[in-house]
This record gives structure tokens, C-alpha cells and sequence, in this order.
């Protein structure tokens, strides 16, 4: 074995494991069915009247992702949906690795299924990590902008990582890049300065007509550095989830996957209308 390939194999296993490591029994849970949501007989109510779709994150999947975030909205009245995207041939269960662009085209057919089925004109999206960054091609190049009306991104890498700095090692390691790329292009495209990055924040992070909300953690350990998460435009509302409870100690994970507070402030941003303040206590609402 060459040697830089002996040197990427730790790194691309670090870069597997700050994205999964804390993803709860993946293997016992995606087969299972959703419960209160995927429900396509869902009808939006007056108070709720756009669908929300979920998008997963790097190597997560459409159940895993959203086992708190999902029931969290059905009790509150919302049709919920989320989807799988970006599977690669022979990798089971573990989603999101294939060209974000690609899975940018996947999310356009689900959203105009869900509309189908709830007769809703428009949805709403909320996403964790890598589904807090590929929605925003949707809905720049795919059309997205007019099928959708809020868009709300959980520790989203909007601008790329550096994952701690450890991908600035990659150069130094000629064809390192490219086998990344080769065996999971959406890392590929979530480094820092990729081609990927570069065509989409070309021109302005956001579309008009979309409400857009970044919700992110000082504690974030995949997305670094974690203000590089916040987006610029005149529809933005950039949220740091330590300063709506200082104590909150949610890394990269966590805020997706458990996190009250922060789920409380996506809820307050899918119904702005009545929203309420977010706080420390908004983990026992």
C-alpha cells in the first residue's frame, strides 16, 4: 500500500466517525417505520397549512435523524415527511454520500410528491447538517424557491469545514482529494473551497421568497469553524444556540437529534406567528 493511502485511511475513517459517532443504532432503527409522520393521507390543518419535510444529514437517514424532531412536530399539528437521499450502491442504511447536486434532484421529486398528496402549495424544509446545506441548491437552481416558503438549517455547513483543520491535510497528500471525492463525493463537497461550495454561494447565500433560519452550536466539532454555519441576506435569522441558553453544551449531533431548545426555536421559525421565547426552559415545553 502506498503510503499517503496508509495516512488517508485514518483521516477518511475520522471524517466517517465525527459524523456518525453519536447517531443512535442506526441498524436497529432505519428498517423500522416512522410513527406519526410519512403519513400521506396528512391533510395541512388552517393553523399549520404548509408540510414539513426533513432532510437528513451525512450518513444518517430518514428515521435515525428525526426520532425526537418528527413526533416533536406531529404533536404540535404538522403533516411531516422526511426522505432518504443520496445512497450509494452496496452501502446500506447510511445516506447522504452520493454528489449533493444529485441529491438536490432527489429532494425536488419529493417535494413536489408530498404537495401531490397534502394539496399544500407550498412546504416547509428543516434540515440537519449536510441537509441544512443541499436544500439550498434546490432551491436555487431546481426551482425550489417558489415550492418552498421557510427553510430552517441545524448545525448546516453552508460554507464548508475544515473539519478542525484536518482537511487542509489533504493536499499534502497527492490524489487524496480525488479518491475522497470518487468513493464519497458529498464529502467531497462539503470541504472547504469545492467546486461544489463555490457554485452554490456564488452570487449570494439565499433566494428571494424563502425565509431562511440557521440554527448552530460554538460547540459544533464537525462544522468548523461553527460561524462559518451563518448565512448573510436580507431574509436570514442566524441563531447561536448559546444564546438562547448558555449552558446548552449540544455539539454537531446533538442539536439535530435531541435538542429542545433548538427545536423549539425551528418550531418558532416554521410558525413565526406564535412564536414564543426560546430559552433554557424550552427543554420541558
Amino acid at each position: 500500500m502506498l503510503p499517503w493511502k496508509r495516512l488517508l485511511r485514518p483521516l477518511t475513517a475520522l471524517l466517517l466517525t465525527a459524523v456518525v459517532a453519536v447517531v443512535p443504532a442506526a441498524t436497529a432503527h432505519a428498517a423500522a417505520p416512522s410513527s406519526g409522520w410519512n403519513d400521506y393521507s396528512c391533510k395541512p390543518s388552517a393553523a399549520h397549512p404548509r408540510p414539513v419535510v426533513l432532510v437528513h444529514g451525512t450518513f444518517a437517514n430518514s428515521t435515525d435523524n428525526w426520532l425526537a424532531f418528527a413526533p416533536y412536530l406531529v404533536d404540535r399539528g404538522y403533516c411531516v415527511f422526511s426522505l432518504d437521499y443520496g445512497q450509494l450502491p452496496g452501502v446500506p442504511l447510511f445516506n447522504a454520500l452520493g454528489p449533493i447536486d444529485k441529491s438536490a434532484e432527489q429532494l425536488q421529486v419529493f417535494v413536489d410528491k408530498v404537495l401531490a398528496a397534502t394539496g399544500a402549495a407550498k412546504a416547509d424544509l428543516v434540515g440537519h447538517s449536510q441537509g441544512g446545506l443541499m436544500p439550498r441548491y434546490y432551491l436555487k437552481f431546481l426551482g425550489g424557491a417558489a415550492k418552498v416558503n421557510t427553510f430552517v438549517g441545524i448545525a448546516p455547513d453552508n460554507h464548508g469545514t475544515t473539519l478542525d483543520g484536518l482537511t487542509n491535510l489533504l493536499p499534502y497528500f497527492p490524489g487524496a482529494e480525488d479518491l475522497l471525492s470518487m468513493a464519497t463525493p458529498a464529502l467531497a463537497d462539503q470541504i472547504v473551497g469545492s467546486a461544489f461550495l463555490t457554485k452554490l454561494n456564488a452570487g449570494g447565500d439565499t433566494v428571494a421568497g424563502v425565509h431562511y433560519t440557521v440554527i448552530a452550536t460554538k460547540y459544533d466539532e464537525v462544522v468548523t469553524p461553527y460561524r462559518s454555519q451563518f448565512l448573510t441576506g436580507s431574509d436570514v435569522h442566524n441563531v447561536l444556540l448559546q444564546d438562547l441558553c448558555p449552558v446548552d453544551l449540544s455539539e454537531h449531533a446533538a442539536i439535530g437529534l435531541i435538542d429542545r431548545i433548538a427545536f423549539h426555536e425551528a418550531a418558532n421559525a416554521l410558525d413565526p406567528a406564535h412564536a414564543t421565547p426560546t430559552n433554557c426552559a424550552s427543554v420541558f415545553s
